[in-house]
């Protein structure tokens, strides 16, 4: 399955089709795993708002049935590396009519989530970093959808990126030189 989805060593080396996004994706998903910090005790709590954890577990917990539609909606497209492969095909149904990232938009759900349901200042910053890497992981992707699928100029004018309205995160408005 590794070799399918084009990673090789020598691309480990060298980025040849996204890798470095890819390490600094799984990277900051990983570090999700650290411990809160600062302890909810900083904020002059013993325990964080029941409303608040509520909240960061509704929205982690739709960002992993997000995550799930979306693998299921790419099929044999699924690739963890933002290279397009010659067997992929473009996926504009399901998840992908609303959101032309929908998995990165999932894995920015289950970040705030964790967020929400701690109060983690740690967490927050890896949120934050995940958004640039996320963004700029996108960009490199679009990139080469639009050399390889002459509609998906189209397509991208008519659905967000990864989230309606914020800059680093939907683009379909800019200017097509953006991602040139």
């Amino acid at each position: 399955m590794l070799k399918e989805w084009g990673l090789s060593w020598g691309g480990w080396l060298d980025n040849r089709r996204g890798e470095w996004w890819l390490v600094a994706q799984l990277s900051l998903i990983t570090a999700h795993l650290c411990p809160v910090w600062p302890a909810i005790q900083t904020y002059g709590l013993t325990t964080w708002p029941k409303g608040l954890l509520a909240a960061g577990v509704v929205v982690l917990g739709y960002g992993v049935v997000l995550a799930v539609r979306a693998f299921l909606d790419l099929g044999d497209s699924l690739s963890p590396l933002p290279a397009v492969r010659e067997q992929h095909r473009l996926i504009v149904h399901g998840t992908y009519q609303h959101c032309r990232h929908p998995l990165y938009q999932a894995v920015l759900c289950c970040s705030l989530g964790v967020c929400l349901a701690s109060g983690s200042l740690l967490h927050v910053a890896l949120l934050l970093s995940l958004v640039g890497v996320l963004g700029g992981k996108a960009r490199y992707e679009e990139r080469q959808l639009r050399r390889r699928y002459p509609d998906y100029a189209t397509y991208a004018m008519s659905t967000c990126a990864i989230v309606p309205a914020l800059p680093w995160l939907d683009w379909s408005t800019l200017n097509d030189n953006v991602l040139k």
